[in-house]
């Protein structure tokens, strides 16, 4: 059974209900997520050949500093790193090193900082220098499937048909979905209820509710869906080492649809595509 709760009245740990915000919650996460989008907009003319994930999330955590914002993942549960930056087959939660990048490498870098306790969450793809058709097709694959999944969100329908959204477009585009990684409810916390599943179908999940904050991040690959997580304990690749992607935002259902918190200010959530409603 899904329990639903005014945010303010619920205890601060996941303790698997689905916290409702009010209009100070809505506001909170505005503020954090603009700040994590000014940051990624910050990073378009900063990934280059040569230029190491280490100094990207050098990058993050200063600028973090100079808005008033902490990292989310910096010494989370172990994590040392600002960010997460996962390059070319790499799914998810790839840990920032000194190893340069490539000309036609793609990377997606994710970053939440918070700020007065509320927790602005989202990632991006970036394209090193000139990418293969194949690599860009993925990218734009992968967005089309995030801002479908948005598309879904209204009060009454449930968070399968999130899902829904993004697995028939991508499988329709001969992609695959990564099963082992999902969105999550999200505020005063990192990772809180619901789990937002990228797969599945339109009748399964919690009914959406006025006031529900999460995160869609569909993780897609050119490939099989199937991966593993390497021995660091975090780096996610795909199994058969085909390229992945990844984009995300953080939503608030509203009472027509819903609100993208992290909105790029300058159009850029997508480098070099000007996205609706993206300016």
């Amino acid at each position: 059974m899904v329990t639903y709760i005014d945010a303010g009245a619920a205890p601060y740990k996941n303790t698997g209900v689905i916290r409702l915000y009010g209009a100070e919650g809505f506001e909170g996460m505005r503020k954090a997520c603009q700040v994590t989008a000014l940051c990624l907009d910050e990073l378009v003319t900063r990934v280059s050949p040569g230029v190491t994930t280490e100094e990207i999330d050098r990058f993050v955590f200063e600028f973090g500093m100079d808005h008033g914002a902490l990292p989310a993942t910096l010494n989370y549960r172990g994590y040392t790193k600002s960010s997460c930056t996962s390059i070319n087959h790499v799914v998810c939660h790839g840990i920032p090193n000194d190893k340069p990048l490539r000309e036609g490498d793609i990377v997606n870098i994710d970053v939440t900082y918070v700020v007065d306790g509320w927790h602005g969450d989202s990632s991006r793809m970036y394209p090193v220098g000139e990418i293969k058709r194949a690599a860009e097709r993925l990218l734009d694959v992968t967005h089309e499937c995030l801002m479908r999944g948005i598309a879904a969100v209204r009060p009454g329908a449930r968070t399968g048909a999130i899902g829904e959204a993004i697995q028939h477009y991508a499988e329709s585009e001969r992609c695959s979905v990564v099963r082992d990684f999902c969105g999550h409810g999200v505020g005063r916390l990192f990772h809180d209820a619901p789990n937002i599943l990228h797969y599945g179908s339109a009748n399964e999940g919690p009914e959406l509710k006025e006031g529900m904050i999460f995160t869609i991040e569909p993780m897609i690959n050119l490939g099989r869906p199937h991966v593993k997580v390497l021995s660091d304990g975090w780096t996610a690749v795909t199994r058969d080492r085909s390229l992945s992607a990844q984009y995300e935002h953080t939503v608030g259902v509203t009472a027509e649809g819903c609100e993208i918190f992290t909105l790029s200010p300058a159009g850029l959530f997508k480098p070099g595509i000007q996205v609706p409603g993206d300016a």
